[in-house]
């Protein structure tokens, strides 16, 4: 059971975005976003999108430091990874 994040790397909205995923449960990342206070708006159906401001502070409680590409493959493996086809609106 782990909370992981990624390194921002998506530049949107003035700040670069990285990731924060559960490798385990939506509970258990719910729990840990609630715990430090992200917003509910920044849950996008698998994921939390996380500004670079806060990635120091959500390692420093927590969260485990993973590549991008790593964290795909633990969602994916999960069982918890949401499809771009399978988004709503994408069909």
């Amino acid at each position: 059971m782990t909370v992981l994040i990624d390194v921002p790397m998506w530049p949107a909205h003035g700040t670069t975005w990285g990731h924060l995923v559960s490798d385990d449960s939506l509970a258990e990342l719910h729990a840990f976003a609630e715990r430090v206070g992200l917003p509910p708006r920044s849950f996008d159906l698998d994921h939390y999108d996380v500004p670079v401001d806060r990635y120091d502070e959500l390692v420093a409680a927590g969260a485990l430091p993973v590549s991008y590409r790593d964290l795909v493959v633990r969602l994916r493996r999960s069982g918890l990874r949401v499809r771009a086809k399978d988004r709503p609106g994408k069909g």
